[in-house]
């Protein structure tokens, strides 16, 4: 799941280089956590969080199948 939260944030950004997607577990939830550059966390959370939404939708939808649970944090340091 990383590997596709990784895709879609690079293809949103300008500063490619600077994305860093971490992934842990915390007891039986899965914590994907997206850091990127200060001039891109617009871009990756939009306007009204409606992009950050769509993300967590698109995770939400394809770990339906593996039947776990994903919590994607977007910008915590």
């Amino acid at each position: 799941m990383k590997e596709v939260v990784e895709y879609i944030v690079k293809a949103l950004v300008d500063d490619s280089e600077n994305v860093n997607i971490e992934q842990y577990l915390d007891g039986d939830v899965t914590i994907i956590k997206v850091n990127v550059a200060e001039n891109d966390l617009g871009k990756v959370i939009g306007k009204n969080g409606r992009i950050a939404t769509s993300i967590r939708n698109i995770v939400k939808s394809l770990s339906a199948k593996e039947r776990k649970k994903y919590v994607i944090k977007i910008g915590d340091k």
